[in-house]
């Protein structure tokens, strides 16, 4: 890492009175975790969890000081490994990282070899933290909709949350793919950004927010990527056609289902969650494989707005109040 040994981070302290601080500041290498890999991060990315993170949620982070960043891309520095060397340029996005384990908003993260992902060649470092998590998110959820059969002639697909990292993304994949594609957004000013990433209609978060009891409601939707959970996933499950499937990948509109069984026995209905943070090593390098070739779509960079370790503090307050659109990059550089 250098003769001083020493990198800058965005560090995360417990004050005395019990509130958390982040600031800029240098670090010693060996207080980095345990791991086969040490990886010099060039690109990483901002979610919602990290923001969660950077704020002290018990339910992300419980050791402090802490480098939040559940994403990181650049190039192995060392390895004790036989899989990787130094050189390679690698992907880390997913299990501990960033949250009790030391993350991507640092010159350099330590990981386990198990955690790293060979960046396809169909990506730059850059691009590849534009998608991060969000981007794998949602082409796990695009996956797992063509795994259960829901073809693009079928009818309209919608996405909930479209404005945000995942549901933007989400838009992008399916209309790449040719799916007829329903954005669901309650920011009027996403609008022309969603309809260049191939929305083909535009709706209010009230057309996927029925409130009633009624156990189903009148079928409109061939299939569907929630990031929002709660009632509008309920929603969207009562107004699937037979045989469709929704992926669940979110919980911002909470965490409960108010649901009966009859969409499921009645219509088919299939209803399958996405953990893209313990995924399997094999499906998560193909999922990226697909992000990088028949799945990279032309809008990427419209989706990115980029920041840097010393301008990333105002960005956490915007997403942790719903003020961001797309992506945020963070640029180590």
């Amino acid at each position: 890492m250098g003769a001083e040994n020493r990198f800058r981070c965005y560090l995360v302290t417990k004050t005395d009175d019990g509130q958390f601080r982040g600031e800029v500041t240098e670090r010693n290498s060996d207080e980095l975790p345990a791991g086969e890999v040490l990886v010099r991060v060039a690109y990483s990315s901002l979610n919602y969890k990290d923001a969660l993170s950077a704020t002290g949620h018990p339910g992300v982070t419980r050791k402090f000081p802490h480098v939040p960043g559940i994403d990181a891309a650049g190039a192995v520095a060392e390895s004790r490994s036989p899989d990787w060397r130094p050189g390679d340029e690698v992907i880390v996005t997913g299990y501990d990282l960033g949250q009790n384990t030391w993350g991507g908003y640092g010159e350099y993260i330590r990981v386990p070899a198990a955690w790293v992902v060979r960046k396809p060649p169909g990506l730059t470092l850059r691009e590849s933290m534009i998608l991060g998590t969000a981007g794998f998110t949602a082409g796990l959820s695009m996956w797992a909709i063509r795994e259960h059969g829901v073809a693009p002639d079928t009818g309209e697909m919608v996405v909930t949350g479209a404005s945000g990292g995942v549901g933007s993304i989400a838009v992008a994949l399916l209309a790449k793919a040719g799916y007829r594609v329903v954005a669901s957004t309650g920011k009027a000013s996403a609008h022309p950004l969603l309809s260049r990433l191939g929305a083909g209609r535009i709706v209010g978060r009230d057309e996927v927010d029925d409130a009633s009891a009624k156990p189903l409601l009148p079928e409109r939707w061939s299939g569907a990527i929630d990031t929002v959970g709660g009632r509008t996933l309920a929603t969207i499950v009562r107004s699937l056609q037979r045989d469709g499937a929704v992926a669940a990948c979110g919980l911002v509109g909470g965490v409960e289902l108010p649901l009966t069984v009859y969409p499921f026995i009645l219509r088919g209905a299939q209803l399958i969650g996405v953990d893209s943070a313990e995924c399997p090593h094999d499906r998560r390098a193909a999922v990226w494989q697909k992000l990088a070739e028949e799945w990279k779509f032309d809008a990427l960079e419209a989706l990115a707005t980029e920041v840097t370790l010393d301008t990333l503090a105002p960005q956490i307050e915007k997403i942790l109040h719903g003020q961001t659109t797309g992506r945020v990059l963070v640029s180590m550089t």
